[in-house]
């Protein structure tokens, strides 16, 4: 089920946090900035009204496809998100997953659109590997899936450590793919293709 955000509480808060930080709501390049705000979570954070099953439900658009054991990977999927601990940018993210058809393969744009819906929460990099492990499993019927996200973290980069060239890569690993050694390093070569 479809959940509301509530956009007058985000613009009191808004309003509230340009106050903490010294500023005047009411001066002409902020007084509308808590309406903008509001708008932007609303779009920024879409995934956060949808259950992975909703998701799953949502981007369910497979076509049969018999043969057994053939890798079907889609790489570089850019997205972004926001870090829960921070609320900050994660940015310059790239997804790349694959898997294993068990009888049927989902569109290629709905893994996109997958990926895209969950990193559109308050994230984890590595909640988003496993969110989007489990709903490419419930929409193909298959075990067999990977999924790779890499990216920067403005919460690493821009404050705290200020480490402005580190990466996080992170792997949901699952089905043949945690145990076929070789399976994981194909698809980790065609992803650096």
């Amino acid at each position: 089920m479809k959940k509301e955000f509530d956009k007058e509480k985000i613009k009191e808060a808004v309003r509230l946090i340009v106050e903490a930080v010294g500023d005047d709501i009411t001066r002409e390049g902020l007084c509308e900035t808590p309406e903008r705000v509001a708008q932007m979570y609303e779009e920024v954070f879409e995934g956060m009204k949808y259950t992975n099953d909703e998701i799953a439900d949502m981007f369910d658009k497979c076509f049969e496809y018999s043969k057994a054991n053939d890798l079907v990977i889609v790489k570089d999927i850019e997205i972004f998100s926001y870090c829960e601990h921070h609320l900050a940018l994660m940015y310059n993210m790239k997804c790349h997953v694959g898997y294993i058809p068990s009888g049927k393969v989902i569109g290629l744009s709905k893994i996109a659109r997958i990926c895209d819906m969950v990193a559109k929460r308050l994230q984890l990099q590595e909640r988003i590997c496993a969110d989007i492990a489990e709903i490419m499993q419930k929409i193909c019927g298959t075990e067999d899936v990977i999924v790779v996200v890499e990216g920067e973290h403005s919460c690493m980069t821009a404050r705290g450590i200020k480490s402005r060239n580190a990466k996080t890569r992170t792997a949901a690993i699952r089905g043949l793919f945690d145990s076929d050694h070789e399976l994981r390093k194909e698809f980790y070569s065609l992803i650096k293709e």
